[in-house]
Parts: structure tokens; sequence; C-alpha cells
């Protein structure tokens, strides 16, 4: 084994003992969206990427039928979110369409189906002391790309996380960087990961992305499907990478 695939498998194993700890939560009630914007303030006021309102902290999207709000937590301790749109030709609602819509049209005028996460804040006091959050909260959007099938998994971020993006999720650039995006008080650029093509080697490099099919049914199922959706949603990483590689073993 390289030294480089050594460092990676290590790094994979301390993110699945974290997940070990991890739950999430769909968040759907007013206690719950208000420990959202707890978060979400305590990090836009850090990164000073957002007026600090109402309207930025909850809006009217975070309500909308294809969002889906999450609570990421570490020992039942908040400490991380993410917002998940969920974008059709049919249904066009997405923050990151709001800032590069004429880019996100082009998407779903050719027919194609995205998953945009936005929203992502960690307390930054946690942060420190755990750089993986991000990990730990964009797994939520492999996810749903997986559930709902999308063509796109879609990154509006700041140019400096670009590369992190690229490296990871082999994500293409979409829109180079631009100022004065929308409310934004920062650089933006748009970035879109060719999901179905990179699925099966990011969960072979990133194990802790993988999920089983309940888990993601779990996590985004409607109302009216669920007879049952329990208060928390424990990670199926370790599961899915012994499924997977059983099913990978030559047979006898």
């Amino acid at each position: 084994m390289s030294p480089a695939a050594s460092t990676q498998g290590r790094f994979s194993e301390k993110l699945l003992e974290l997940l070990d700890h991890v739950e999430y939560r769909r968040v759907e009630t007013g206690e719950d969206m208000e420990d959202v914007a707890r978060i979400r303030f305590k990090a836009y006021q850090m990164a000073d990427i957002l007026p600090l309102s109402g309207s930025t902290l909850i809006d009217d999207i975070d309500f909308d039928s294809h969002a889906y709000v999450f609570g990421i937590y570490f020992e039942e301790r908040l400490i991380s979110t993410v917002r998940v749109h969920h974008v059709t030709p049919e249904h066009r609602v997405s923050s990151s369409g709001s800032v590069f819509g004429k880019e996100i049209d082009g998407f779903l005028d050719a027919g194609m189906s995205l998953i945009d996460p936005v929203r992502l804040a960690a307390d930054p006091e946690i942060l420190k002391e755990m750089p993986a959050i991000p990990y730990l909260t964009l797994r939520v959007a492999t996810m749903a790309s997986e559930h709902f099938d999308v063509d796109r998994c879609l990154s509006l971020v700041k140019p400096q996380h670009a590369a992190f993006y690229k490296r990871i999720f082999d994500a293409d650039t979409i829109v180079s960087p631009q100022k004065n995006c929308g409310n934004y008080k920062i650089d933006l650029t748009l970035l879109a990961a060719r999901v179905r093509e990179i699925r099966p080697w990011l969960y072979t490099r990133f194990p802790f992305f993988d999920s089983e099919p309940f888990e993601r049914r779990l996590m985004f199922q409607g109302n009216e499907q669920a007879a049952f959706r329990p208060l928390t949603i424990r990670p199926t990483a370790r599961l899915a990478m012994t499924t997977h590689n059983r099913t990978q073993l030559p047979a006898e």
C-alpha cells in the first residue's frame, strides 16, 4: 500500500469512528428550527457571509416541499446543519438558483435534476476541535443525490473552498468566482459533481459517505410515505461498506 493510500485509509477510518457517535435529525418543528437558527447565526457571524437578520437565519424556503433541513448531532450535541433542495424541471426552488439562475435553468431545461445543499453551518467552537464536521455534514448531500437519483450535486461556495469540492467530488466549475451575489457578502463560485459517474470511486475512497437504502428512505421520505419516522437516524456507512465488500468477493 502506498503512503498516500495508507493515509487515506486512516482518514476514512477516523471518519467512520466519528460517525459511530453521530445522529441525523430531520428538522420540521419550530423548536428544532430555533436550534438551527442559533447554529446559522454563530457560523454566519464568524464568516461574515450573510446579513444577520431573521430572513437569513430562517426563511420561507426552509419549509419548501422539496427542501430538507437536517441537524447533525455528535453525542447528542448539535454540531452542524444543512438544507438540501431536490431541484427538478417541474420544481425549481433552490438557493443556488436565486444566485445563478441562468446556469441552474440550463441544467433544468436540459431535463436534469439536481441536489442543492446550502445553508451549511457548523458551530465555530466545535469546528476548531473537530475539523471533520464538513464531511459529516456533506454526507447528507451524497445520500440525497443517491436517494433521488439526480444528475448533479451543486456546490455554491467561496472560491477558496472550490479546491476541496474538486478534490473530494471531482466537481466541475460551472460559474467562475463572482462578486456581489445576491444577499451574500462574499465572492461565490458554483460547481457541480457528476454524481452517478463518481459514486463508485467516491465510496471506495471515502466509505463514510456510503449508506444503506433504508437510511436514505428515513432521511428523505415524505410524511405521506412514512407511517413512522424516528426522531434520530443513525448512519449506516459501516453496514454499507461491509455489504458492498461482501458482494465484491469472488465466487467460490
